[in-house]
């Protein structure tokens, strides 16, 4: 158990809180229990392509004495989720065999999750993965790493909000990261209190938000309401809404306005609607106490997954616990979305949240 390993590591697609977290606790543990060198690969698969690595150590991650990485956020690797690393599997390998490790630990989403594993079975690399992205719609794990504080900083724009929409007599749609997943939109909803929340998974009736929101007005005398829609929501005739930026890239967005829009038009213009897109403020900021538990725990699972040669394995969160399982498992049922008969979309009907037509 103690046979000294190099052990490489690194952070892959859009960055969330608790990335920094896991980097710690892997470090720590490898280097302290096992006595391991560790490398931390800059910028995802493009280290490897570039051949780089950064040694990493207890003490030289912290600040005369003080630890900061449980509460950074971002990561201190960077990272990278654009480009075409399939393309280039032959030299990522080449990287990883040219830096001498005997394992690699990838803190990715469903995405670059699949990518390394492909790779990994092409090159005969030693895989472990960690569960990271603020859409939580990794197979297999009930949380994944930056979930929780995404949701927290959306519920904090929700509690900001109310208090200007309550001020103007206003709506306030609020739209929410999550791609084709509506978790992130779910749960800050239910936190936050929305009065309406629209996600891709179930249809919804834009005379029923209206209906929603107008009944607040006239039945309860509330002038305001709160609106939460997943970008990845649809419009009514079934389709996205996204736009093509300065480099050609395909980005989901506008789905808000088309729904302060329809609001409007619907009431005959009795309600006034705002938009929030909330956007990268989503991914960024200190991690909750849960994600940095959460992350704490998958870097010391991960690297005794190492420790036993245990490979081709991703961490989990299951009823409370670590657990992991094949890689190949996960991948080929991510991404998950949101179950239209789960008991949180049930506890919000009940509580009088319009949340679609099931």
């Amino acid at each position: 158990m103690k046979t000294c390993k190099r052990l490489g590591l690194l952070t892959s697609g859009g960055d969330c809180p608790g990335l920094n977290a896991v980097i710690r606790a892997v470090v720590r543990h490898a280097t302290l229990t096992y006595g391991w060198e560790v490398l931390g690969i800059p910028y995802g698969t493009q280290g490897l392509l570039e051949r780089k690595s950064v040694s990493l150590n207890v003490h030289g991650l912290d600040l005369r004495g003080i630890d900061p990485l449980l509460s950074t956020g971002g990561t201190i690797l960077g990272s990278i989720n654009k480009g075409d690393t399939e393309a280039k599997a032959d030299e990522v390998i080449a990287g990883y065999q040219f830096l001498g490790l005997d394992a690699l630990i990838v803190i990715g989403g469903d995405g670059s999750l699949a990518i390394m594993n492909q790779l990994a079975k092409k090159g005969s690399m030693n895989l472990v993965g960690v569960p990271k992205t603020i859409d939580n719609d990794v197979a297999y794990t009930e949380l994944a790493v930056g979930f929780d504080t995404a949701v927290n900083t959306i519920v904090d724009a929700l509690t900001r909000l109310s208090y200007t929409a309550a001020s103007h007599d206003r709506v306030m749609v609020v739209e929410a990261m999550g791609r084709e997943a509506g978790h992130l939109a779910l749960h800050a909803g239910i936190a936050g209190g929305a009065d309406a929340i629209l996600i891709p998974e179930i249809p919804y009736s834009i005379e029923k938000v209206c209906q929603t929101i107008t009944e607040l007005r006239d039945r309860w005398d509330r002038r305001f309401a709160i609106v939460v829609v997943a970008e990845g929501a649809k419009t009514t005739e079934g389709q996205e809404r996204y736009y093509t930026d300065a480099l050609g890239e395909v980005r989901l967005r506008g789905i808000g306005d088309y729904i302060a829009d329809q609001l409007s038009y619907c009431s005959g213009k009795t309600i006034e609607a705002r938009v929030t897109v909330l956007g990268h403020v989503q991914r960024g900021g200190i991690p909750s106490a849960l994600d940095r538990l959460l992350a704490t725990s998958f870097g010391k699972t991960a690297v005794d997954l190492v420790a036993k040669d245990d490979y081709q394995k991703m961490v989990a969160w299951q009823n409370g616990r670590v657990i992991s399982l094949p890689i190949d498992e996960v991948t080929s049922h991510s991404p998950v979305l949101v179950d239209p008969h789960h008991p949180l979309v049930q506890t919000a009907q009940a509580l009088g949240t319009y949340i679609g037509e099931l």
